[in-house]
């Protein structure tokens, strides 16, 4: 028996149309078939077509509204499998076209189009798209950075240039499905075309197998280019290199740059404001005066008022961070005031502190502690 679309996702039959694609694109990176280890990739395949079941149906308002008024019951008396997914939204998914066709066809043994592609033999499938994290500090998310990076890719073998065949021997005609890559089997009213398993859907055999790539037409290599990293990007920020993915017969993939900002020994960032916490001398916050502060803008001079009280907070602004969508906006500096309390004292220091206690009184403070308390109540 089939599991609940919406237990298969993980979402309540209220979620909308945005939670449930930001779940499924969590889920389809996790069990993706390409990303996993060998021993785990037939577990991944399954996890991979039930998610991606569900999402299609879930996805689409009309299967939707079958589906929670029938059921599985509904769904598999009104679409065949290709039906739930060719009429579900996968492109916008994984940020442009996918390779989700070429995925559930080997998983449900048929061909599926998504984007409009020709099938069979005349099928030009589109390289795997690549994900790649790029570690920032805060100083170079600040001002934006071109920067090299190198990440493990499959391209074209040169040596048969993509046939995986040996050089100098030819390709033969599949006998199976006579060229056309697809075979169609007949159930009764329905007629399905499965991907032809002799020749993989290329329509072609290889007799003799390229030594460089071991026929599979590609070879891994490791691929160095050059990003631009625009200034004010934060962990959340995602930049996309086209035609810089795994290679395919119908073009390259996209790489997919996933920003991460250390944390930075100074400056707590929040959006697009930072905060941090400055150490102020018993005596500077008592008697006032000023503190340098070396921003990642450039270097300031904060007044610090007479009688500046430890936890104060002072607002100095543009000397936050630059907007990632570019203009001349910048966020504020938050900083916090802290009373530095030293280690230890030397002789000398510590009976001027204990005159100082004497002159200020103990009564004092009591006294104006309880004025303060009166005040709250009154």
């Amino acid at each position: 028996m089939k599991k609940d679309y919406y237990e298969i996702l993980g979402v309540s039959r209220d979620a909308t149309l945005a939670d449930i694609k930001k779940v499924y694109r969590s889920l389809a990176l996790k069990y993706h078939p390409d990303r996993v280890q060998e021993s785990e990739k037939k577990a991944a395949e399954e996890k991979f077509k039930e998610i991606s079941e569900a999402y299609g149906v879930l996805s689409d308002p009309q299967k939707k509204q079958t589906y929670d008024q029938f059921g599985h019951q509904g769904i598999d008396q009104n679409y065949t499998s290709e039906d739930i997914f060719r009429g579900a939204d996968f492109s916008s998914i994984f940020g442009g076209e996918s390779d989700l066709g070429d995925i559930l066809g080997r998983m449900f043994g048929s061909q599926f189009d998504f984007g409009g592609a020709t099938s069979g033999a005349g099928r030009r499938s589109r390289g795997h798209d690549i994900q790649y994290e790029v570690e920032l500090t805060l100083e170079e998310a600040y001002r934006g950075i071109k920067k090299e990076i190198k990440f493990p890719r499959h391209e074209h073998c040169k040596k048969c240039d993509g046939t995986g065949a040996k050089s100098g021997t030819s390709l033969k005609t599949c006998h199976s499905c006579g060229g056309q890559g697809q075979v169609v089997m007949a159930n009764g009213f329905f007629r399905m075309a499965q991907t032809c398993p002799k020749c993989r859907g290329s329509g072609k055999i290889i007799t003799e197998f390229c030594p460089e790539c071991t026929g599979r037409g590609v070879v891994r290599i490791v691929r160095t280019v050059e990003i631009k990293v625009p200034s004010g990007v934060d962990n959340d920020s995602q930049l996309r290199v086209r035609g810089e993915g795994e290679s395919g017969s119908g073009g390259n993939g996209d790489l997919f740059l996933f920003i991460k900002v250390k944390e930075h020994p100074v400056f707590q960032r929040q959006a697009q404001d930072l905060k941090m916490d400055l150490p102020v001398s018993f005596a500077k916050a008592a008697l006032g005066g000023e503190e340098k502060i070396k921003t990642l803008k450039e270097e300031v001079v904060m007044k610090i008022p007479e009688g500046t009280q430890s936890g104060k907070v002072f607002r100095m602004r543009g000397q936050g961070m630059p907007d990632v969508h570019g203009g001349h906006e910048f966020g504020d500096l938050y900083v916090r005031v802290m009373l530095a309390v030293p280690d230890s004292l030397t002789g000398r220091q510590r009976e001027l502190m204990e005159e100082l206690s004497r002159e200020l009184g103990e009564s004092n403070t009591k006294t104006t502690f309880k004025d303060k308390f009166k005040k709250a109540f009154k």
